[in-house]
């Protein structure tokens, strides 16, 4: 019987899980990299991380006044509508929701601020990068950057 990563988390010492969890990326990682080069491959040209911008987003389309965040299911808390249900950590309960809300706070700040500088913020999440779903993602990613397109531009008073 295949084992889930969790119960594998729990069995390894605060050390160990310390070591392990200190290696997760926060930039580059596989979904981010596969949305960069779609997006490249269409002819796109974009900044990465750019740190003038609020919560230096994954993917900057100057032009287009548009910013994409490749966002971890488990680390911004994607909930209910997560195609792949990352569990909740098992211990320390307390001290993970508190993480993990203050992720999801953090964001919902950073996309305030951005929407008001007159930026468009779409996010993709890691699991509409799965393999069954990855197209449709995708296809829908490039719609809505290209339709910003089309906008007239904001006017910031």
């Amino acid at each position: 019987m295949a084992e889930n990563g969790i119960g594998r988390l729990a069995r390894l010492s605060q050390t160990e899980r310390s070591a392990l969890m200190s290696t997760i990326r926060s930039k580059d990682t596989k979904p981010e990299m596969l949305v960069r080069h779609y997006l490249h491959g269409l002819g796109m040209r974009y900044r990465l991380h750019d740190t003038k911008l609020p919560g230096k987003p994954d993917i900057v389309l100057p032009g287009r006044r548009v910013v994409v965040f490749v966002q971890g299911c488990f680390w911004h808390w994607h909930g209910d509508a997560c195609g792949i249900r990352p569990g909740k950590p098992r211990t320390n309960r307390a001290q993970w929701e508190t993480k993990l809300q203050g992720n999801v706070a953090r964001d919902e700040k950073h996309r305030l601020a951005l929407q008001a500088a007159g930026w468009r913020v779409l996010v993709v999440w890691e699991c509409e990068l799965k393999r069954g779903v990855r197209g449709a993602t995708l296809h829908r990613l490039t719609s809505e950057i290209t339709a910003a397109d089309d906008l007239p531009p904001l006017e910031i008073h």
